[in-house]
């Protein structure tokens, strides 16, 4: 899987990194993503999820990108 931003203690460190508040680093990878949000730890989960259960089992060798549109800007 290719993942995008998503919101956890990672993003929130780089943040720090950056020397930046954490909302406003948020509120500019927010800005970057197509789809208006940055993505959830969920947001991966289902994906698992999904690769986990028999609705996947004709899915093999493939890149996910899972990124809020972020590749497509």
């Amino acid at each position: 899987m290719h993942l995008g931003e998503v919101h956890t203690a990672m993003l929130e460190k780089e943040a720090k990194d950056y020397e930046l508040p954490v909302q406003q680093y948020m509120e500019q990878m927010e800005a970057m993503h197509p789809i208006g949000f940055i993505g959830e730890p969920i947001d991966i989960a289902y994906m698992d999820l999904y690769l986990a259960s028999d609705e996947s089992r004709w899915v093999t060798g493939s890149e996910l990108v899972i990124d809020g549109g972020f590749l497509v800007k």
